[in-house]
């Protein structure tokens, strides 16, 4: 038997148990489980320091060693996160509607849990402790497949997570995680219906991809964050440089950091002559079309690729090019973008409403950076994900997408006829 199966009937057989706690036990077991870490804080940080190491030594950007790094003020803000989680309103077993039949049928929709979740992803161990968070407070279980650059971390996570459900009183099978790093056991959890409800891969473009081709059960699309900013004709340059620079150099290993620069062309010459320098200045590697390379005059800037537009870098480097008004922004964005986060700077109440009812994409600012786009910005406490796709959940996900609904019908004998 793979471990994949055999963590899945786990957790499968564990979510029938769950369902007898209430909020508050499961609530009371996430304040246990944020507490755990943070007294075994210790041990996950020897464990992170073994997976940074083997990152340095394999060649992994910096960029990617930041998402994988943990430290005491990062496992605080994990910590603090799942208190949030716990502190949220119970979303299990409420009525959503109700109406009475003319036979007298009673039927109520209730809101219910999902069942057994499953997520794969990548280097990104505050996932392990997020997802695990979400899951009980949602009164799901869920497996893990966490990757091989955050092994020792996910797994060291993993054990006080399910120690600390343990003393709670619930069933530490709750939360599995798989400890092989054989690709094999991936394609094992991909393919169980009937034991995975839903799965929830977070990481790249190729991993999402490969998940979505090959998975035998429901899946929510997690995107890349190919995303713009878009600095429209009226808008004030100082505000666009600050949030320019910000959606891209705050941090760059994320999917919230944007990867494209549009500019109007009716302000490019001056707009350029500002944004340039100060991305030179971050040591931005900038990529541009031959038109805003004659403008520029500037032998930093290197000619861009048409791949170039499509790419999530998630490093010092910025795609730009020139746009004639808001249309031709949102057509650029909504064939290069990833449905991910989007922004437009602008003076216009107009342009504004232009763009946001126009581009596809589950989170669209106006006048701010795109490093919003996060869970626990966003008051979710955290988030499993974010999704790109349209049906079920968008945006970041957080205890609302974890659950569905049930019809319950309560009758006196009714027959139909």
């Amino acid at each position: 038997m793979s471990e994949a199966l055999a963590k899945a009937q786990g957790a499968k057989a564990a979510s029938v148990l769950l369902q007898e706690f209430s909020s508050t036990e499961r609530a009371a077991a996430i304040n246990s489980m944020a507490d755990a870490l943070l007294e075994h804080s210790d041990e996950i940080l020897q464990a992170n320091n073994l997976d940074i190491e083997a990152a340095k030594s394999e060649g992994l950007k910096e960029s990617l060693i930041d998402r994988l790094a943990l430290d005491a003020g990062r496992l605080q803000e994990i910590a603090s996160n799942m208190r949030d989680i716990a502190r949220q309103r119970d979303l299990i077993g409420q009525v959503l509607s109700g109406s009475t039949l003319a036979n007298g049928i009673h039927i109520k929709k209730v809101s219910v849990p999902m069942g057994v979740l499953a997520m794969i992803y990548e280097a990104r161990p505050n996932v392990t402790a997020d997802a695990a968070a979400l899951a009980i407070k949602t009164a799901n279980t869920i497996v893990l497949r966490g990757g091989s650059t955050a092994k020792n971390s996910n797994l060291a996570m993993t054990k006080v997570l399910q120690d600390a459900l343990d003393a709670s009183g619930l069933p530490r099978e709750c939360i599995q995680s798989i400890e092989s790093t054989d690709r094999q056991e991936s394609v094992e959890l991909m393919g169980l219906s009937g034991l995975v409800d839903l799965l929830i891969p977070r990481g790249g473009a190729k991993l999402i991809q490969t998940v979505i081709e090959h998975a035998k059960v429901p899946v929510i699309e997690t995107g890349t964050g190919n995303n713009h900013v878009y600095v429209e004709k009226s808008a004030n340059f100082e505000m666009a440089q600050d949030i320019v620079l910000n959606a891209k150099t705050q941090r760059t290993g994320v999917c919230n950091a944007i990867e494209n620069l549009l500019i109007d062309r009716a302000i490019a010459k001056e707009f350029l002559a500002l944004i340039i320098p100060t991305l030179k200045e971050r040591e931005v590697e900038i990529v541009a079309t031959q038109e805003i390379l004659d403008l520029a005059g500037d032998k930093h800037v290197k000619l861009a690729t048409d791949e170039d537009f499509d790419t999530e870098y998630l490093a010092l480097k910025i795609s730009i090019a020139l746009v004639d008004g808001v249309d031709e922004a949102v057509s650029h964005i909504n064939a290069h973008g990833s449905h991910h986060s989007e922004a437009i700077v602008t003076e216009s109440y107009k342009m504004a409403q232009t763009f946001t009812n126009k581009v596809d994409a589950a989170c669209v600012y106006v006048n701010a950076s795109t490093r919003f786009s996060d869970g626990a910005i966003f008051g979710l406490g955290a988030e499993i994900g974010i999704s790109t796709q349209k049906l079920h959940a968008r945006g970041p996900m957080g205890a609302e997408a974890l659950i569905s609904t049930k019809y319950i019908c309560e009758g006196s004998g009714q027959i139909r006829g």
